[in-house]
């Protein structure tokens, strides 16, 4: 072991340290016992590329501080070992950095590192897994998300790794003259007088400067930053041949090109995530700060969308200004127009807006049109569809200068046919259009893009409920929403629909406004999205008055009634339901003052108020039958059965549910079937056939599930565990009301307490809940 050290003490090269590695390696594969240490096995325990462990014990690459522990810990020297090992690795660093192992000047031209550069651990992991491969790789994203400042933090890292140097060159691809970036030919010559070719033997032709810059290249372990690139075609002749040199691109571009042909390997660096955008800002403003505003912290990095630029002048104004809290900084950034504004800075290349404005500018007219009218569509994302819709183009027309906006990394597209933007960019975008479009032509576009959504939401509202009345609404083009798709599509598109009613509201497209919150109810019923359904019906309840149309009052009242019993408004229901009731009478509208009687009663049922539930049952009955409405008929048949059940009149209860299966089945009312298929599996838990029980249950399940029904999936699971308990199976209970549980915790609703009060005490009896909360006919 002195030996060892002795031996540690004298290294003066990279092959003479690398040599008492590999002895330090025979010496612990020699032990008794213990497998032998191959490359590959070292790779298996630490995690690192097979190919960088050989270049390592080669002595071709020396590994960086805290590998070089771990490998030396690995080998099995001793804590003495280590000691002199570490200062035969630092030495060599030393040496390195001087010049002094090969005799010459190894260029250094990598910009200063950022002292508190911050997340980015799996970017960072994954360039160091491409490290062995020798092929370009290109780093690419939106504007001020930090592609530099991970390329140059990732060089940093890797000095050891490339010891014959490291080339920096900025290609000005995007930038104040980005309308003249660097050429390959002038980049070429600045490289090879960087790689110590005098002026003077610089070759005048483009080819032979590629080629002797090749050739420099062929046997350095150099690598090549080139930042800020354009186009492939711009990087193409910059990138090294075969050998051990490696270029790192970085772009707003994604450089397809670059990797179809030349083999390179993508890196999209996206927006940073939450923890490492509260860590950016504190690594800034100092860890203190930022604890003792919390709030303020988060709220920050919300308006800031996560973008590192962002953060970053966020973060100097706080330190420049200590005295100012982070509550009043983060006040300033709220709205669309005065975020863009407190992020400005003197630096262009520190001002958001002007950063922005680089990849805009090299947009083609029409692809820029497409930018500013995408600012004022009001969702996180843009359906090809809604995308047609506000540009006033045929799809396929629309589809490149999507395709455009993506490879300027203006546009994310998350999956296939759904595009998105940051907030930023979103009020970038809207603040362009209204500097470049005129009035007019904005309004033009909110026109189509409302009534893009209102004829595919009704088309999605009777995919999703084929026996809802369309309100003398057009008839849908149901090919808008494919069959057994329109519950996904109104969960991918509902924060874009809510807005819109709100867009409609405020450009004064009352009809249009109220038709779309009609469209939305039943699907925001059964995704347990309470809030929004009472919310849009209030802005249909205003747009109906100013209509002045009775039957769509009418109509909202009731539905807003039954986002007032989702959410326990009791009295603002029954005044709601009220006022529909005697709205429907006038208009001698009978179907819908049965509907009215319908809720009462299901707003009875959540008082437990059974008997004048089952008066109103029977009122609604009446006036269903009036209106020749079989699909209501049915309901009211259900719903009176429940109601019976629950006084424990289980036999009547059982006729009338079973009449209503029958015409529901028949009409093809799916809501309606999976309700009474509840109905049925109470009424035969209570009278003791278990398995008869579990069989409707689950049936109904399976049904809600199919509806994208997500609250009465979760209530109806609570009472197939109830009858699984009742049958002594206590895993098969224990499991529905967990799934249950789940589903009632996300939609953060009352019953969640009472489930858990279940798991916790091996149920408590199927009567101590209201039954299914049956769903009414939106209409």
């Amino acid at each position: 072991m002195d030996e060892l050290r002795e031996d540690a003490a004298k290294v003066g090269t990279m092959g003479q340290l690398a040599r008492v590695l590999r002895e330090l390696r025979v010496r612990e594969s020699g032990r008794a016992g213990q497998p032998r240490l191959t490359y590959r096995r070292i790779a298996a325990l630490t995690g690192w590329s097979h190919g960088i462990v050989g270049e390592y014990l080669a002595g071709r690459v020396l590994p960086p501080t805290d590998r070089f522990d771990e490998l030396v810990r690995l080998l099995g020297a001793t804590p003495d070992e280590q000691r002199a090992l570490a200062s035969a690795r630092d030495r060599m660093e030393e040496l390195r950095a001087a010049g002094v192992s090969k005799g010459e000047e190894a260029p250094r031209q990598l910009p200063a590192d950022l002292v508190m550069f911050a997340g980015r651990t799996g970017q960072l992991a994954h360039l160091d897994g491409l490290l062995d491969r020798r092929r370009p790789i290109v780093v690419s994203g939106t504007a001020g998300v930090g592609k530099t400042a991970l390329a140059v933090h990732w060089a940093h890292r890797m000095t050891s790794t490339f010891p014959d140097g490291q080339l920096f060159l900025d290609l000005r691809g995007f930038g104040p003259s980005s309308r003249d970036p660097v050429s390959p030919f002038d980049a070429l010559g600045v490289a090879l007088g960087l790689l110590g070719v005098p002026p003077a033997q610089v070759p005048a032709d483009a080819g032979a400067r590629a080629r002797r810059y090749r050739q420099l290249l062929r046997d350095k372990r150099m690598l090549i930053v080139l930042d800020n690139a354009s186009t492939a075609e711009q990087v193409r002749p910059l990138l090294p041949g075969s050998g051990a040199a490696l270029a790192l691109v970085t772009s707003r571009s994604d450089l397809t090109e670059l990797v179809a042909a030349d083999g390179a390997y993508p890196v999209t660096l996206d927006l940073l995530d939450v923890g490492e955008a509260r860590a950016l800002l504190a690594g800034r403003i100092g860890a203190a700060r930022a604890e003792r505003e919390p709030a303020a912290v988060d709220a920050i990095v919300a308006a800031c969308a996560r973008l590192p630029l962002a953060l970053s002048v966020v973060a100097a104004r706080a330190a420049l200004h200590p005295d100012f809290s982070l509550a009043a900084i983060a006040a300033d950034l709220t709205g669309a127009r005065s975020r863009l504004d407190a992020l400005r800075s003197d630096d262009p290349k520190a001002d958001v807006e002007t950063v922005f404005s680089w990849s805009y500018q090299r947009l083609s007219p029409d692809a820029q049109r497409l930018f500013r009218l995408g600012g004022l569509h009001p969702g996180p994302q843009l359906g090809i569809a809604a995308a047609a819709a506000i540009a006033g183009l045929p799809r396929e027309a629309v589809l490149p200068l999507l395709a455009e906006l993506v490879r300027a990394q203006l546009v994310i597209e998350g999956r296939s046919g759904r595009f998105g933007m940051h907030d930023l960019l979103c009020a970038y975008a809207a603040d362009l259009t209204h500097v470049a479009d005129p009035a007019s032509e904005r309004a033009a576009a909110r026109k189509r893009l409302i009534s893009h959504y209102v004829e595919a939401a009704t088309a999605a509202a009777m995919a999703l409920n084929p026996s809802r009345d369309p309100a003398g609404l057009p008839a849908p083009a149901a090919r808008k929403v494919p069959e057994g798709e329109a519950a996904a599509w109104f969960e991918e598109e509902r924060t874009a629909l809510i807005g819109t009613v709100q867009l409609a509201v405020a450009g004064g497209a009352d009809r249009e406004a109220w038709r779309l919150a009609w469209a939305m109810a039943d699907h925001l019923d059964r995704s347990g999205r309470w809030g929004d359904w009472i919310a849009t019906q209030r802005a249909a309840v205003g747009a109906a008055e100013r209509l002045g149309d009775r039957a769509a009052l009418a109509l909202a009242h009731r539905s807003l009634s039954g986002g007032c019993i989702r959410s326990g408004r009791h009295e603002e229901a029954r005044r709601h339901l009220r006022v529909a009731f005697d709205l429907f009478v006038e208009l001698a509208d009978h179907a819908g003052a049965a509907r009215c009687q319908h809720a009462l009663a299901w707003l009875l049922e959540t008082q437990d108020r059974f008997a004048e539930a089952v008066a109103h049952d029977e009122r609604a009955l009446k006036l269903f039958r009036l209106a020749d409405d079989p699909v209501g008929q049915a309901r009211a048949l259900n719903s009176a059965g429940w109601h019976r059940a629950r006084l424990g009149h289980h036999d009547v209860a059982l006729e009338c549910c079973e009449e209503a299966l029958e015409l529901q089945r028949a009409l093809g009312d799916a809501a309606g079937v999976a309700a009474t298929l509840d109905s049925l599996g109470y009424i035969h838990h209570r009278l003791g056939d278990h398995d008869r029980a579990i069989e409707r249950y689950q049936d109904a399940l399976l049904r809600y599930a199919e509806q994208g029904d997500r609250f009465n999936e979760a209530d109806t699971s609570i009472r197939l565990g109830d009858t699984w308990a009742a049958a002594g199976r206590w895993d098969q209970a224990r499991a529905a009301w967990t799934r249950s549980l789940s589903t009632l915790d996300v939609l953060a609703h009352p019953k969640a307490g009472e489930v858990r009060s279940r798991l916790q005490h091996r149920g408590a009896g199927p009567t101590t809940l209201s039954g299914p909360l049956l769903p009414i006919p939106a209409n």
